[in-house]
């Protein structure tokens, strides 16, 4: 399984975002995705987590109610819609896969990663 993520860029304070995750390969549908990010300095933090179905999400408590995870199987795509955006969201956004036994903010837990999208917030 290859990841990769899309749809970072600039954007001012209060703007709002969509990254996506496209995956290859026939196991997606399968599996749990999460979204972790990392900025210069910091360690790498969870973000956003969604299971197989998309019927179940978990989020950082830093991100709730700002951010909203979603998927759509059909086309091997997971999305991370971020909105109210603070200048503390900047960072390297990743997104990762797997089939962890349960929703999961354990990085451990995830097989495949992608190439992180940089997201820059401006006061």
């Amino acid at each position: 399984v290859q990841l990769q993520a899309s749809g970072g860029g600039l954007v001012q304070a209060g703007g709002s975002l969509r990254l996506s995750c496209t995956a290859s390969g026939d196991s997606f549908s399968t599996m749990t995705v999460g979204w972790f990010r990392q900025s210069p300095g910091k360690e790498r933090e969870f973000v956003a987590a969604i299971n197989y179905s998309g019927g179940s999400t978990h989020y950082a408590d830093s991100v709730k109610g700002r951010f909203t995870i979603s998927r759509d199987n059909a086309e091997n795509t997971a999305y991370l819609q971020l909105s109210s955006l603070k200048p503390d969201d900047s960072a390297d956004y990743y997104c990762a896969a797997g089939w962890p036994l349960y929703l999961t903010s354990l990085s451990k837990h995830y097989d495949y990663w992608g190439r992180g999208t940089l997201v820059t917030v401006s006061s």
